[in-house]
């Protein structure tokens, strides 16, 4: 059964609301039309057109169709939890977790984005924020060639990363342990910026690139065996 636009509340001024944006944005991220996040969902084309050009309320089924066809959360669909911590809907107390293979880890670092560099600084431990990339099974990311990344080259690191779905009380978590490195091969870094670019979000001069060579990966999931418990801290309006 498809999902469609008919009962729509009265027009309003064009102009896509915060969900239509992360909607659109998420689907030009996997190279996907309209018509194909439509399909993947089970909703109507017109009515995801509709939603990307117009602040639309949205229930909990279809977002879960869209955050479904988009391989996405329902949390980072509604833009949930920007300000403070994840983590603030109550746990679900009857879970499972599994331990992941080395294989399905990468399977959830393949695709990129954002992680944790853990290290050891004068102050002790920190855990510094990257962009990264993954290639032939190492971790690359930029940093600022005076930095507390760059000066880590040749120690012993971790690098975390991890998603949370606090609707569904699920998530899955990430861990490599490894050597890092500064790649200083200039035919590299070249080839490096052409097809590996992690893109840093933070500003400044990145222009040191760092390698991270596991000797170790491990991983888990948790997986809610009942009905999700949601705290009345996150959201259950529908989204204007």
């Amino acid at each position: 059964m498809k999902t469609t636009n008919e009962r729509r509340a009265a027009p309003r001024p064009a102009g896509p609301g915060d969900l239509g944006r992360r909607v659109a944005h998420r689907r030009t991220q996997l190279g996907l039309t309209r018509e194909m996040v439509a399909e993947r969902g089970g909703l109507d084309p017109g009515f995801v057109t509709y939603l990307e050009t117009h602040p639309v309320p949205v229930d909990i089924t279809i977002l879960t169709r869209l955050a479904d066809a988009l391989d996405t959360t329902i949390t980072d669909l509604l833009g949930a939890g920007r300000d403070v911590p994840p983590g603030r809907a109550c746990a679900n107390v009857q879970v499972r977790t599994e331990e992941l293979d080395p294989t399905a880890c990468w399977a959830k670092l393949n695709p990129g984005g954002v992680g944790r560099v853990i290290l050891t600084a004068p102050r002790g431990l920190v855990a510094l924020p990257v962009n990264y990339r993954v290639l032939d099974a190492t971790i690359l990311y930029r940093t600022d060639a005076d930095g507390t990344l760059a000066r880590a080259a040749d120690s012993e690191v971790a690098f975390e990363v991890d998603r949370l779905d606090e609707v569904f009380a699920t998530g899955w978590s990430v861990l490599v342990n490894g050597t890092v490195s500064v790649v200083s091969d200039e035919d590299a870094v070249r080839w490096l910026r052409e097809h590996a670019d992690p893109g840093p979000w933070a500003g400044g001069t990145r222009d040191t690139w760092m390698r991270i060579r596991p000797t170790g990966i491990s991983g888990r999931t948790i997986h809610p065996e009942g009905p999700p418990i949601i705290d009345s801290a996150v959201g259950e309006e529908p989204l204007r």
